[in-house]
């Protein structure tokens, strides 16, 4: 697991210092083994979602006033927030107004696991960290991991912008901290108390939300033990930074090595979950799912059925993206035949619900093609996670699929758009 992780950080730091366009015509030709005319996003048309979507979407890229929230759920290529951070940059820079609040994070360090570069949380005191995808057993919220705290004070830092690409920071005038509110063993309190203008605290969704009387771009506050009985311990389950711009807010939720069936066991997932109301909802789990040899597709459907139930009670418009997962191999050993699988899992689902279908696998090149991808230096060993150039081919082809099919949709010359986007 620490050479996993220290993979990551590496890959991660190298994609931070460049935001350039890979999808090239040399580079098309350099790997003939990739589908690159499978690379679009199918049954778009047929979703009135996705119509909704394009054109919030067109109303940002024209500079005028939208909100506009996409959500991004999976497992470690998700926690890590590389191919998705790269979108976010993309999206976040279509127009003067695009930029959206960072909404949503976890202090994973806190956990003693892997942290996005983008954002920084500091702190002190002993914390043991504790994630839906392992055999722990305690209460987990929308982000799937969980901090336990158990001694008298712990100071906090949250930095909005932390070595981030984009030259814009996340400014914010609220902080929402998401924990154990329903135990008086601890409380929350902003350090410099002359910053806040209200205090709100949701039993219901387990948070407490401070409303700063100006924008910061980081916060001091602290976790501060009430009850000095030896059973009281504080558990954090997330952090909001948030802000009254317009734009697009990208909110990722990823647990290395997690499934759906280990998502189902976030006990307060819904619930915080129906604080928002997203627009976009991108759904890439499945390949911890598939990377078993007892896989059971019904089982499978019956999890992402549960999932897109809670994503409409949320918003029944929101428009929903599916995406099949990455060819792998199981144990570095053989390819897994499950994905393809999963695939037809998905597609089914997609006609089910007029949903639309982004197929990462056969984008790649269909069974077996992640040994191509290894070999050509854009996955390394294991052939389930990408290189630092995979990942941003990753990016690039859903972004690129993205917007031809928003660009159809709001009839637009071809490439009119993607050819602006990537100039920024």
């Amino acid at each position: 697991m620490k050479t996993l992780l220290t993979y990551i950080a590496f890959v991660y730091s190298m994609v931070l210092f460049g935001q350039n366009y890979t999808l090239s015509d040399s580079l098309q030709q350099q790997y003939p083994f990739i589908n690159w005319e499978a690379n679009n996003i199918k049954h778009a048309d047929s979703a009135i979602a996705f119509k909704k979507l394009y054109q919030k979407l067109d109303n940002i890229y024209n500079n005028k006033e939208e909100k506009l929230h996409i959500f991004h759920i999976g497992g470690s290529h998700i926690q890590a927030d590389m191919y998705s951070n790269r979108l976010r940059h993309y999206l976040q820079n279509i127009s003067p107004k695009a930029k959206g609040q960072r909404g949503f994070i976890f202090p994973y360090k806190m956990a003693k696991t892997n942290n996005p570069l983008n954002y920084k949380v500091t702190f002190d005191g002993e914390w043991k960290g504790y994630r839906c995808s392992r055999n722990d057993s305690v209460a987990w919220g929308l982000s799937g991991v969980s901090a336990k705290f158990k001694d008298s004070i712990a100071n906090i830092t949250v930095k909005a912008n932390y070595k981030n690409y984009s030259k814009n920071t996340y400014d914010f005038n609220k902080l929402r901290v998401f924990y154990d509110e329903w135990t008086t063993d601890y409380e929350v309190l902003v350090s410099n108390q002359n910053l806040v203008a209200k205090t709100v605290i949701n039993s219901d969704a387990h948070y407490i939300e401070f409303t700063l009387n100006k924008t910061v771009s980081e916060l001091d506050f602290c976790v501060k033990r009430t009850d000095h009985s030896e059973d009281a311990e504080f558990l954090m389950m997330g952090l909001e930074l948030m802000n009254d711009n317009s734009g697009i807010e990208y909110t990722t939720i990823g647990v290395n090595g997690a499934s759906f069936a280990f998502y189902d066991r976030s006990a307060y997932f819904e619930k915080q979950l129906l604080l928002y109301k997203p627009d976009l909802f991108i759904i890439s789990i499945g390949t911890n799912d598939t990377y078993t040899t007892d896989f059971k597709p019904q089982k499978f459907k019956a999890y992402y059925e549960q999932l897109i139930g809670y994503i409409q009670k949320a918003n029944p418009d929101c428009a929903i993206l599916l995406t099949v997962p990455n060819d792998s191999y199981y144990k570095r050993q053989y390819a897994n035949p499950n994905t393809k699988v999963a695939a037809e899992v998905i597609y089914e689902l997609s006609e089910l619900y007029q949903m639309a279908v982004w197929d990462l696998y056969e984008i790649m090149g269909g069974f077996n093609s992640s040994q191509k991808w290894y070999t050509n230096k854009l996955m390394p060993k294991d052939r389930i996670h990408f290189t630092r150039k995979g990942y941003d081919i990753k990016a690039d082809l859903l972004l690129k699929a993205l917007v031809n099919s928003w660009e159809q949709e709001m009839n637009y010359p071809s490439g009119s758009i993607l050819k602006k986007i990537i100039k920024q």
